[in-house]
């Protein structure tokens, strides 16, 4: 018996291409929304409930979208249980749980925070979440393989593991505050030990840990990642998504 995950199986391709595309196309096409909706609420507040697109609002409470995508993640994974679709039908149960993913994702770093804050600064870990499901889908489309071989068998032990020993050199990462890169690093290892190697974040548990009594090191650490670092990032998150940092507004 082997145990194949990733695209190491080859009807395994199509389904997570399907939800990559999903994903892609919502991710982009909420964000151009919520920002047509941002835009016209700041220019005609009296008018904005007359646009097509406009925020949901029931009995006045805000509905955000990541509801609508819980909802239907919930409804295609008990479809898919209920159902195991194959061919055409496992193709759209993946696109339509890659929309649900795409708009769940998207508010992130609201329910993060359990928070309003989708236009704040914090907002930008929600273009940090998509951005990892979005390398994840993208490299098990590339032909990545976790384990393979006879279960017992020396080949399916030795992958199993490289596969810990991958899980740990992303630990470190995220230990060293770079939470994408060690999320990222777990399909792509590559990335994982190039991040691991590195110096940490200054604010990050290793550097709170390992450079208290190093202050060479600690210098060197906020020297690299200071506001000028963070502030690259950030404009290429809010050319991406929009701009970040004004007062949170619903979407």
């Amino acid at each position: 018996m082997e145990l194949n995950f990733g695209a190491g199986n080859d009807g395994l391709l199509v389904p997570v291409m399907w939800l990559f595309l999903a994903v892609l196309v919502t991710f982009v096409a909420t964000r151009l929304i919520t920002r047509h909706i941002r835009a016209k609420s700041s220019r005609e507040p009296a008018e904005a409930t007359t646009e097509v697109f406009r925020d949901i609002t029931i009995g006045g409470v805000h509905i955000h979208h990541q509801v609508f995508g819980i909802l239907l993640m919930a409804v295609v994974g008990v479809a898919l249980i209920a159902t195991t679709p194959e061919g055409t039908a496992l193709y759209i149960f993946s696109a339509a749980f890659g929309v649900g993913l795409a708009l769940t994702l998207d508010e992130f770093a609201l329910w993060l925070h359990v928070d309003d804050v989708y236009w704040s600064t914090d907002g930008r870990k929600s273009i940090d979440a998509i951005f990892c499901a979005l390398a994840i889908t993208g490299v098990l489309i590339g032909g990545s393989e976790f384990v393979s071989g006879k279960i017992g068998s020396s080949a399916w032990w030795g992958s199993i593991g490289y596969l810990l020993l991958g899980l740990a050199i992303s630990v470190v990462c995220m230990l060293k505050g770079k939470f994408v890169t060690g999320i990222v690093g777990v399909m792509f290892e590559p990335i994982a030990i190039v991040g691991a190697i590195r110096l940490a974040k200054p604010d990050s548990w290793w550097a709170r840990r390992r450079y208290a009594d190093r202050p060479a090191r600690l210098a060197r650490s906020q020297a690299r990642f200071d506001d000028k670092y963070d502030a690259r990032w950030n404009r290429m998150r809010d050319l991406v998504a929009g701009e970040h940092g004004a007062s949170p507004k619903p979407s």
